[in-house]
C-alpha cells in the first residue's frame, strides 16, 4: 500500500485530496498546522501530523514521523487580493515563505527517501492566475508562478532518478476559505484611486460562471500521482480547463 503526504488539509482542496486518496485505498498522512481529528473519517490508513511549512524544524519532524513517502502533494498556501502599493513587505515575505519556500523546503526534505527508493511523485498545487494574470493578485501570482518554474525545472533534474513532478492548476473556487484566510493580510492604507478597481474585482470574484470544486482538484492530483503519462500542467475545474483550452 502506497503512502501520500498532503499539506494544508484543514480545509478546501487539501481536505478533499486527503478524502479522495483514502477512498482509493492509499495510506494518507494529512498535515495541517493544528491537527483536527474530526475533519476526516476515522481510518487505520490515516495519520494526522502537525506541520508548518514555513518552519524547518516542523518540516523535519513531520517527514521523520511520516516514514517512507511515495507521493508528496504540496497544497498548503495562503492568499491575498490587494493592491501592491498597500501591501507591506512583511506580508509579501509571508506569502513567499509559505507558498514558495515552504513548497521547496518540503520537497527537499522528502527527496533523499525517494531517491534511495528510485521512485516518487511530487505534485505542486498552484493556480490558473499564473496562466492569465489578474489585478490585485500580483504578489500571490508571483509566489505561485515561482512554483511553476521550480517544478518544471526540477522535473528535468529528478527524471533520471525515477522521480516525477507535476503541477495542478485550480481555477476560482467558491468553496475554499481563500478570501476568509486572506482578509487579515488585506489591512493596508489603500489609496482611493484603487477603489473602483477593487470594487470591480471583488464583484467579479463573487460573480457567476464556471468554477473549481474541491473534487475537481482531488481528481487532478490523483491523475498526476497515478498516471505517468499525465501532462506536466493539469488544469483542475471547469473554469481552469476552459482557460487552458483557450490558451492552447
Amino acid at each position: 500500500m502506497k503512502t501520500v503526504l498532503i499539506t494544508g488539509c484543514s480545509s478546501g482542496f487539501g481536505l478533499e485530496i486527503a478524502r479522495h486518496f483514502l477512498e482509493q485505498g492509499w495510506k494518507v498522512v494529512a498535515t495541517m498546522r493544528s491537527p483536527r481529528s474530526d475533519l476526516l473519517p476515522p481510518s487505520e490508513h490515516l495519520r494526522l501530523l502537525a506541520l508548518d511549512v514555513s518552519d524547518a524544524a516542523s518540516i523535519a519532524a513531520a517527514v521523520a514521523q511520516a516514514g517512507p513517502i511515495d507521493a508528496l502533494v504540496n497544497n498548503a498556501g495562503i492568499g491575498m487580493l490587494y493592491p501592491l502599493e498597500a501591501t507591506s513587505m512583511e506580508t509579501v515575505r509571508s506569502l513567499f515563505e509559505t507558498n514558495t519556500l515552504g513548497t521547496i523546503a518540503l520537497t527537499q526534505a522528502v527527496l533523499p527517501g525517494m531517491r534511495s527508493r528510485g521512485a516518487g511523485v511530487i505534485v505542486n498545487v498552484t493556480s490558473t492566475v499564473t496562466l492569465a494574470p489578474l489585478p490585485l493578485l500580483s504578489v500571490y501570482t508571483a509566489s505561485k508562478a515561482a512554483v511553476n518554474a521550480f517544478t518544471e525545472s526540477l522535473a528535468l533534474e529528478l527524471a533520471p532518478l525515477g522521480i516525477r513532478t507535476r503541477l495542478v492548476l485550480p481555477g476560482r473556487s467558491p468553496t475554499t476559505r481563500f478570501g476568509e484566510n486572506a482578509r487579515p493580510r488585506m489591512q493596508g492604507d489603500t489609496p482611493a484611486a484603487y477603489a473602483p478597481l477593487m470594487a470591480s474585482v471583488f464583484g467579479g470574484v463573487r460573480g457567476g460562471g464556471p468554477v473549481t470544486h474541491g473534487q475537481d482538484v482531488a481528481q487532478a492530483v490523483w491523475r498526476a500521482v497515478t498516471d505517468p503519462a499525465s501532462p506536466m500542467r493539469i488544469p483542475a475545474g471547469a473554469d481552469a480547463e476552459e482557460l487552458a483550452a483557450s490558451l492552447a
